[in-house]
């Protein structure tokens, strides 16, 4: 009995140790617990509150909308739109297969564009793009869908309205509005803005929706100095002679002198900045500040203004250019005349307005190489230009010191430097201005929230003295009055300009055929309110018969357009005799254009039809046309016949048919001139 009594109690103690410990166990389990929950609850309850909202919800950047681009009376050449973005969430969506069918049945996708899609909602990715800037039509239908892991994101697309025009000046911009050519790219920091923040959210459905956490700032706007009109008048005068000359391309730079202000820049060929990846490099390519080309004689402008300047040649003074050609100590190779002429004697004057070779250079020689580089650098060659530019080039400018007289001799002339249509406009700019360097200026404001910044003018350095331009003006009114420009010449303004025309570089050996021509110059000469340089690209004619005609043509619009009157008369009515019936017939009196490197037309507006014959198709065209004619052309080159007469009645509707040849009134050269 004590001994059944002695195991009882002896169990009793086991099992009442057993459960201290299971009953401290389980409070010390149950104290863990609750820490652990407390530590889950109170300690770490933001970091979880975050992270599930980070399951449900994604932030992402969106562009703000880019500054407007202006021309300088405000005139809207660049601005951007509201577009709709698809995006998606794949994590949420539950059939990559069927949302990417229902979703290329409105976004039109090929079976390579849905295999892509289909990849990208298959993915575990949070977020995606399906495509960028879709249409309004396209963003209502996906949101009728109302499709799991689908949403919509308000973004912004450049829009330029007037397509081709100033397109290498304003430039374009990617997928993710960043600048990539031209003052899009140039001043992208400014114009871009700053970024804001979307939130996308998924509810309990998968549907997503987003709400904006901080909206964009819109970037500021760019005024530019450009003025549209004469920017299309350059683009047209361009197009054309680039089409009848069967060109590779051109560019025209027109400036203001005492500014420095670019009024308008073309290059040729264009392409739509809308649509700019169905263009090539080429096409987009800025001429007339990345391509470079040997100036030929309007380089002569730097040559005469050193020699000028240095007194070491007088405009009177007389240079012997006999027999045409001259040889120079290092080479072989002469200098010769453009068509093997022998001027003989010539002044300084004449040797500009002749376009001398081998006057020119041997004035080069004479001056030297230190005192022609001085100039060289001077006139701003071989150096960037303008700062609203990007990517333009510093031209090619062997280092005077040291030539040999046959290499200055070249570098007089116009030869084996290079340099951009935008310095040699530069160049003869500060001639027009009275001689200083101006940096030629594209963007005249910003204009943001905070108000106008103006952009001031610069003169980057003194090229000559106001004396030696004076002379210079004089010499250069005689090469347009009398000289190789004499295509240049407009009726009621005095003109100041040089000819260059230098033989393209082809497999590295000088082309017989193949010419840069080119030509700058200002007008009016006594008060300039136009710089303008042309430069026409793989032509078979020189800068008097290729380039002055467009010079003459851009000049003569522009200053119409801006309204500078006349600082010369212009020639007296010509009278022309009505060849119509008796009952009918009468004097009409016309005023006609001073005639230039061919003869006018000589008939009136008031019925008669006006002589044709000599001039190209485009200008006869544009003759008709104005007259309300219907024109009928056949053949090429200049017109050669005409039906009806010139002085025959005509009414408008009339037909007139054309006859083109080779051979016509004040007929082509086939020797290439300076």
């Amino acid at each position: 009995m004590a001994v059944t009594r002695r195991t009882s109690d002896h169990w009793r103690d086991v099992m009442r140790r057993r459960l201290l410990v299971t009953t401290a166990v389980m409070a010390l389990w149950g104290i863990a617990i609750e820490a652990r929950l407390v530590h889950l609850q109170v300690v770490r309850y933001n970091e979880f509150v975050a992270r599930a909202e980070r399951q449900r919800s994604r932030s992402i950047d969106t562009n703000p909308k880019r500054g407007e681009i202006l021309d300088r009376e405000g005139r809207v050449l660049a601005y951007s739109v509201d577009a709709d973005t698809v995006v998606a969430f794949p994590v949420d969506v539950d059939d990559p297969v069927e949302t990417a069918r229902q979703l290329c049945e409105v976004l039109g996708c090929d079976s390579e564009r849905r295999d892509l899609i289909e990849t990208r909602l298959g993915r575990s990715d949070q977020f995606a793009y399906i495509q960028r800037h879709v249409s309004v039509s396209a963003a209502g239908r996906i949101r009728e869908l109302d499709l799991q892991g689908i949403g919509l994101v308000k973004e912004n697309r450049r829009f330029y309205p007037n397509k081709e025009l100033a397109a290498h000046l304003i430039g374009y911009v990617g997928i993710d509005n960043q600048g990539l050519h031209g003052l899009e790219s140039s001043y992208d920091e400014e114009v871009s803005g700053r970024p804001g923040k979307v939130l996308f959210q998924t509810d309990a459905h998968n549907r997503a929706f987003s709400r904006v956490e901080r909206p964009p700032t819109a970037g500021a706007s760019l005024e530019l100095t450009i003025d549209k009109y004469i920017q299309y008048i350059a683009e047209r005068e361009l197009r054309a002679a680039v089409r009848e000359h069967g060109a590779e391309g051109g560019s025209v730079v027109i400036m203001d002198p005492a500014s420095g202000e670019i009024l308008a820049l073309a290059n040729e060929p264009q392409f739509n900045p809308n649509a700019y990846s169905l263009s090539d490099a080429d096409a987009r390519r800025n001429r007339a500040t990345q391509d470079v080309y040997q100036p030929g004689s309007t380089f002569k402008i730097v040559t005469a203004s050193a020699a000028l300047e240095e007194g070491v040649f007088r405009p009177d003074q007389l240079i012997d250019t006999s027999p045409g050609v001259v040889y120079f100590s290092g080479s072989s190779r002469p200098i010769r005349e453009f068509g093997n002429r022998d001027y003989g004697v010539l002044s300084l004057t004449d040797i500009l307005v002749k376009s001398s070779n081998v006057g020119a250079s041997k004035i080069g020689v004479e001056l030297g190489p230190e005192r022609l580089g001085l100039y060289v650098r001077r006139f701003g060659f071989g150096q960037a230009i303008s700062g609203d530019f990007v990517g333009q080039s510093r031209g090619i400018v062997p280092p005077t010191a040291g030539l040999r007289d046959s290499d200055l001799a070249r570098v007089s002339i116009g030869y084996t430097i290079a340099v951009t249509p935008l310095q040699m406009a530069a160049a003869m700019n500060a001639v027009a201005n009275g001689g200083d360097l101006l940096e030629p200026r594209l963007v005249r404001a910003l204009l943001s929230e905070t108000g106008r910044l103006e952009m001031p003018r610069r003169v980057i350095r003194r090229a000559i003295m106001p004396e030696t331009v004076a002379t210079l003006t004089r010499i250069l009114e005689d090469v347009v009055s009398r000289g190789t420009a004499r295509a240049a010449q407009l009726t009621g303004y005095t003109v100041a300009g040089k000819t260059g025309t230098t033989e393209k570089l082809v497999d590295g050996r000088y082309s017989d055929t193949r010419n840069v021509a080119s030509f700058a110059g200002f007008v009016p000469s006594t008060q300039p309110e136009l710089t303008i340089l042309v430069v026409i690209d793989d032509v078979a004619l020189g800068g008097g018969a290729a380039a002055a005609p467009v010079f003459q043509r851009v000049a003569e619009a522009t200053l119409r357009h801006l309204g500078v009157p006349a600082n010369v008369d212009g020639p007296p009515p010509i009278l022309v005799q009505d060849a119509r019936p008796p009952s009918l017939a009468r004097l009409a009196s016309v005023r006609l254009p001073a005639p230039l490197a061919a003869p006018g037309p000589t008939g009136s507006q008031s019925g008669l039809m006006p002589d044709l014959q000599g001039l190209s198709a485009r200008a006869a065209l544009e003759i008709a046309t104005d007259l309300g004619l219907t024109t009928e052309m056949s053949g090429r080159g200049a017109v050669i016949s005409q039906t009806p007469e010139a002085g025959r009645a005509i009414g408008r509707g009339q037909i007139v048919t054309l006859r083109l040849g080779r051979s016509g009134r004040g007929g082509t050269s086939s020797q290439v001139g300076p």
